[in-house]
């Protein structure tokens, strides 16, 4: 059956207002399904659960795409581990029976803070009383910006990583085919159509955007930086892969370089 034979259900996302959350929003609506926006703009906290069980009633599915923006452990941890909690415990009460998790390839794998926080959020996601999904997906194309606007200029500052970055749009509707379907664990990683090296991928944005920047690429220590470096984050197996390539989303941020940046900080990855 597809998304627009299937009868309307009300689906919230956690972070709707974010890079991938307003996209899964506007693909929801486009299915025929009844989007619920859970952000603070909405009047709900995710963390402390204000707000939240008004706005879940009568949802069937919660697709958690929320984020915070770190690297550090001590603050990723605790944030998606209370996040996963409040939401799991509303969805009880409310009846939900999916409940969805964006994650990221290769969390298990590199051991970076940020990615503890995601590794959290997992386990709290399958020890819950729902029904579940988690998908692990790649960097989105927008990621290389993100990375560049962490240090200031002149400089740009790149970490030595191998990726398979994929269109947020292209997540967002596998999220959504997701909501569609039965709960079914673990799915299949998400990756978009080719391998890159991320210091490839920020000279070509510098270079289309005409920043002049002196490009650094650096090595992390340790074990952490040899797996970016290596195959830490590439996908481990067959799954689906996004058509959109870094070079075409370029294209495209340069006809409309505002539209890439709308909600950027509410990424997921």
């Amino acid at each position: 059956m597809s998304a627009e034979e299937r009868p309307g259900m009300r689906v919230a996302v956690a972070g709707g207002t974010g890079l991938v959350g307003r996209l899964v929003v506007e693909e929801l609506a486009a299915a025929g399904q009844e989007p619920v926006v859970l952000a603070r703009s909405r009047g709900v906290d995710l963390v402390s659960g204000a707000g939240l069980d008004a706005a879940m009633a009568g949802v069937d599915v919660v697709v958690d795409v929320s984020n915070v923006t770190t690297m550090s452990g001590k603050k990723a941890v605790p944030f998606f581990d209370s996040v996963s909690r409040t939401l799991l415990a509303a969805g009880e009460r409310a009846g939900v029976r999916h409940h969805i998790a964006l994650s990221i390839v290769g969390v298990d794998r590199v051991g970076h803070g940020y990615y503890q926080g995601k590794l959290r959020q997992e386990s709290v996601v399958k020890g819950g009383p729902t029904p579940w999904t988690v998908l692990r997906a790649t960097q989105f194309h927008e990621f290389v910006e993100q990375t560049l606007g962490l240090v200031p200029k002149p400089f740009a500052v790149v970490p030595r990583m191998r990726t398979q970055p994929v269109a947020a749009r292209e997540v967002a509707q596998h999220l959504v085919r997701l909501a569609l379907d039965p709960a079914q664990g673990m799915a299949p990683e998400l990756a978009g159509p080719r391998v890159e090296q991320l210091v490839d991928l920020a000279r070509r944005l510098l270079r289309a955007t005409h920043q002049r920047r002196l490009l650094v690429p650096v090595r992390l220590p340790g074990a952490t930086g040899a797996a970016m470096a290596g195959d830490g984050q590439l996908p481990t197996g067959p799954g689906p892969r996004g058509r959109q390539t870094f070079d075409e989303w370029l294209a495209q941020r340069r006809r409309n370089p505002s539209a890439s940046r709308e909600g950027e900080s509410g990424g997921a990855v």
